[in-house]
Formats: C-alpha cells, structure tokens, sequence
C-alpha cells in the first residue's frame, strides 16, 4: 500500500486534547501580548514576531492590525479546516438547534440563568471572588457542551469526548467555588440545596456522556 492509500488516522480524546491544548496556548500568548503591546506604537510588528508570523515582518509596515489580526484568525481556523472540511458545508442552524434541545446543555444553560438571578438579588456577591469563579466557570461549561453537543452525526467522538472533559473540568470549578461562596458568604439554605443540585446533576450527566462516547469509540475503531 502507497504511502497516498494509508487509512487517515482517527483522532482519539487524547488527539484533541493536546489540539486544544495548543490552541488555547496560542490564544493565551496573543492575549498576553496584546495586552503588554497595547499602547506601544509597533505593537502589530512586535506581536507578529513574537507569535513568529514572520512573513508579516516587511519594510512597508502597511495593514499592519488587519494582518495580525486575520493571521491570528487564519491560524486558530486552518487546523481545524484540515481537520474537518465537511463542517464548513454543514447547517448552522440545525447544529445550533441540535445542542440547544440536549437536556444537558438545557440544565448547564438554566443553571446560568439561575445565577445570573442570584446575583441580580444579591448584589454584594456579585463582585466576590468565588461568585465570579462560580459565574465564569458555570458558563465556560455551557460553552464547552455547546461545542461538544453540536455534532448531531458524531463524526469526531474525540472531540466531543474532550470538550466534555473540558466542560467537566469547569463544573468541577463551580463546584468548589460554590462550596466557598458558601463559607464565606452563607446562602439560604434552600437556595444552596438547589444550586448544588443542580451542579452535581450537570456533572454526573457529563460523566455518563463521556461514558458513553467512549464506548461508542471503541464499537467504531476498537481503540481503548
């Protein structure tokens, strides 16, 4: 068999992982630049030679935000094109409609509403620390559901597998936030009751997603 003919390799959960990982490194470094670069007059020159888009480093230093700008995009974009090109011709809107009807990302999405309530209620937890790491991290996981759940056919388990890792890591946050929202500010009792409800029915569901796609991997290509 030709090296043309060799089987396109199946990203496991690990694959993804360190995909993501990468990605969101990148991300991180261009944030942080951006934000130490933001008011030096070549910022746009010096955060394309540290990202090393060093294609962009010309004597005419034209379109230099745009350029940095779309690099930045076209980088976060390609890998994920060669990844997957079928997503681009894929409806939108039924995948939006897909995610939005999982009971899982229905209760993650209710329980962000649910704070956002709280805190409207409640002002003075609306600037204290664990309130703000239970808000966050309680979106990030309807966020990262979001993105594993949109795949109605499951042509990439892997990834769904680690974005649901993902969207465990930031309900297992909002967990212990809320454990020390609780020391620190005391809710009402029955208000706490139901928040941890909702946060461990959240995190068990993920839990048995994850269960099952891996199952379902291993039916598909016998991998462990």
């Amino acid at each position: 068999m030709s090296d043309d003919e060799q089987p396109e390799k199946i990203w496991d959960e690990y694959d993804w992982e360190r995909f993501l990982q990468q990605q969101d490194r990148k991300t991180e470094k261009y944030m942080e630049l951006l934000e130490k670069y933001i008011d030096h007059p070549d910022r746009d020159q010096i955060i394309a030679r540290e990202m090393g888009w060093n294609h962009l480093l010309n004597e005419d230093n034209e379109r230099w935000a745009e350029e940095v700008e779309e690099m930045f995009e076209e980088e976060m974009q390609d890998e994920l094109d060669l990844l997957d090109d079928e997503e681009e011709d894929a409806d939108t809107e039924k995948q939006e409609e897909d995610f939005e009807v999982h009971p899982l990302y229905q209760a993650s999405f209710a329980l962000t509403v649910w704070l956002d309530q709280l805190f409207d209620e409640r002002e003075e937890l609306q600037n204290h620390p664990a309130a703000v790491k239970l808000s966050t991290n309680a979106a990030i996981c309807s966020a990262k559901l979001a993105a594993a759940l949109s795949d109605d056919e499951i042509d990439e388990i892997g990834m769904t597998i680690a974005y649901l890792k993902r969207a465990l890591k930031a309900i297992t946050t909002a967990m212990e936030a809320a454990s020390q929202l609780q020391r620190e500010v005391k809710l009402e009792e029955e208000r706490y009751g139901v928040l941890t409800q909702r946060l461990f029915q959240i995190r068990d569901a993920i839990i048995g997603l994850m269960g099952d796609y891996r199952a379902e991997f291993r039916r598909r290509y016998g991998a462990a």
